[in-house]
């Protein structure tokens, strides 16, 4: 039988090779930063067009190359980092592996430019899918610049599952905050599509943070600083009372390299403790300083996976590194843990309260009729204890609501019912609320049980989206208008969504830079709703939908919906419990929610009476 194993050509194994280290556009901003970085370079300069696919451009003024490395490192595992295998446990550099500038050459157009001090000329390569195209010496300034054109040119497989711009943007502007934030001795500047992004000059820690986030994070930052013989814990973690529904602003680097551990994360949220509730996360920046012989890097092609000596005592000094900086600035005596009147205490009692009930409940050993009986008085008494005041009080607080009221811009009195679902003779009953949480509604054929929360964001998506693509709904004036300053990132995305903005009934000027002010709010919005945390909200809400490929009007609809919807633990009137029922029905899609989820189900009489047979 003939030979069938054969060498791969070089092309085809650097393109393969390639799709370990180069997922994305993103991928190649990583590794040309972190190139400039280990260059020594002081001001770094990102240049973008079409979110990476068209043109990637990192320029330093680094120490440059000579036309001999200038060559030599476009060649898969050409590095100046180690010598030797050894070395792997002595490195202080971002880059080791030599791997990163042949996966890029290999599947795009790549020209290099670099020039040493001491030389009078600088060289240029171009490169295109690993073959050399053209060298020469040319007037070049000191350092290096990276011009990476048509990513994946050679790959259309892989460039069809590149996503939209605006989550490649995403993706690429996360990478740059990695890089950023820990070099902030470095000035950054980045350009998107001939458009200024940032500009950050060098300064400490927190001023870059409070460059790249906005100034609202100058009075959130609480300092962490912990030097042991281990490990030197140094950053800043933000207050509990600005902690987010999902990891946002969380940055874990070892020896100043940007790494990915839940396990580490869970050390900060536990020093939090009951500051936070169960779905609530702390923002963080930390750097932990390790001797590089306790750590191994090499675990991962992007490098951000590590592994520790005693990854367990790194986790207690963090934790407790944390847990002191909440006490130094008296984030934890702020809240009254042995009062009656607190939130968390409340809401801890409430809780034991509920599963004490819910085990009396369920230990009425429903099996011997003797013990049912003797049961049966307390067990009702626990069924209706839940529904007391107290609890629903707590309930609300739990989930968060923030800002819908019912009594909205449609007259329930309309009678949309196209479904032919609710019965509408007059003698019908009064919907009921159960637990905060569900409307029970007699119908025709039964009874429907609506989940009032899923319900409520198939209402508003479906206005919403009307308003943008027909009536823009009317906007309330606001008597005393807000100010709001955004983050970079955040003030763009408002700036390209205010068109949708205000056919949805937002009144926002955009007065320069990140700052808006916001003179109107969408009309049936509580009294006293804090603009700014719902358009922020709304924004984070905006980032994370990008993901979905939707378009923009579904996308802001969605997340308009998401966001101010009322949850589930709002006590609803019987007036509200109706408006909800006569909308949802009056609804094109009435069945799930914009997040995918039903929004109501039904029980035949006949089902029901099954139930005790």
């Amino acid at each position: 039988m003939a030979d069938v194993i054969q060498l791969l050509p070089d092309n085809i194994a650097n393109q393969i090779a390639a799709g370990e280290v180069i997922q994305r556009p993103a991928s190649v901003v990583k590794e040309l930063m972190e190139n400039a970085i280990d260059a020594g370079a002081s001001n770094i300069k990102l240049i973008l067009k079409d979110s990476g696919k068209t043109l990637i451009q990192v320029i330093d003024d680094g120490i440059g190359m000579s036309d001999t490395d200038a060559r030599l490192c476009f060649e898969r595992h050409a590095t100046s980092k180690i010598r030797k295998a050894d070395d792997l446990f002595k490195i202080s550099t971002k880059g080791f592996r030599g791997e990163a500038l042949a996966s890029i050459a290999a599947i795009a157009h790549v020209e290099l430019i670099t020039r040493q001090e001491q030389s009078e000329l600088g060289y240029r390569v171009v490169i295109s899918g690993s073959k050399v195209e053209k060298t020469e010496m040319i007037q070049a300034p000191v350092g290096t610049s990276f011009c990476v054109k048509n990513l994946f040119y050679n790959i259309p497989a892989r460039r069809k599952f590149l996503k939209s711009d605006p989550v490649e943007l995403k993706h690429i502007i996360e990478e740059f905050y990695r890089v950023a934030i820990i070099h902030h001795e470095i000035a950054f500047t980045l350009h998107h599509n001939n458009n200024d992004v940032y500009f950050l000059p060098k300064g400490g820690l927190k001023q870059r943070l409070v460059a790249i986030f906005g100034k609202a994070y100058n009075e959130r930052l609480l300092q962490v600083s912990e030097k042991t013989e281990l490990v030197n814990i140094e950053g800043f973690v933000c207050k509990a009372e600005v902690a987010k529904k999902s990891p946002g602003e969380q940055y874990l680097f070892v020896n100043n390299r940007f790494v990915k551990s839940n396990y580490l994360n869970h050390a900060v949220k536990g020093a939090f403790e009951s500051l936070l509730q169960k779905d609530q996360y702390p923002g963080f920046f930390i750097n932990l300083t390790v001797d590089p012989e306790t750590i191994d890097i090499n675990v991962s092609p992007t490098k951000t996976e590590i592994k520790f000596d005693d990854e367990r005592l790194i986790y207690n000094y963090l934790r407790v590194a944390v847990k002191h900086a909440l006490g130094v600035f008296i984030v934890a005596p702020t809240i009254d843990f042995t009062a009656d009147t607190n939130f968390i205490s409340s809401r801890s009692s409430g809780m034991e309260r509920d599963h004490t009930q819910k085990q009396t409940f369920s230990s009425a050993g429903f099996n011997e009729a003797s013990q049912l009986e003797k049961e049966n008085l307390k067990n009702w008494r626990a069924i209706y204890d839940g529904l007391s005041p107290a609890k629903a009080s707590v309930d609300q607080q739990e989930a968060g609501s923030e800002v819908l009221t019912l009594k909205s811009t449609i007259d329930p009195s309309e009678g949309h019912n196209p479904l032919g679902l609710v019965d509408t003779s007059t003698n019908i009953k009064e919907p009921y609320q159960v637990h905060n949480r569900y409307i029970i509604t007699q119908i025709k054929s039964g009874f429907a049980i609506i989940d009032q929360q899923n319900a409520h964001e198939r209402i508003l998506y479906e206005e919403n989206l009307q308003a943008i693509n027909d009536v823009p709904r009317p906007v309330q004036k606001e008597l005393f208008p807000e100010t709001i300053n955004f983050d970079v990132k955040s003030a763009h995305i408002v700036a390209e969504l205010l068109p949708y903005l205000r056919k949805m009934g937002f009144e926002i000027e955009h007065f320069g830079n990140e700052t808006f002010i916001v003179h109107g709010l969408p009309l049936g919005l509580q009294g006293g709703t804090n603009a700014g945390k719902l358009i922020e909200k709304l924004i984070s809400q905006y980032s994370e939908n990008l993901e979905l490929q939707l378009g923009i009007p579904e996308n802001i609809s969605r997340s308009y919906a998401v966001s101010s919807c009322v949850k589930r633990g709002t006590p609803l009137s019987v007036e509200e419990m109706l408006l909800i029922i006569d909308k949802l029905f009056a609804c094109q899609a009435p069945y799930i929610s914009p997040t995918g989820h039903k929004c109501f189900i039904n029980y035949t009489l006949d089902e029901l009476k099954n139930k005790f047979v």
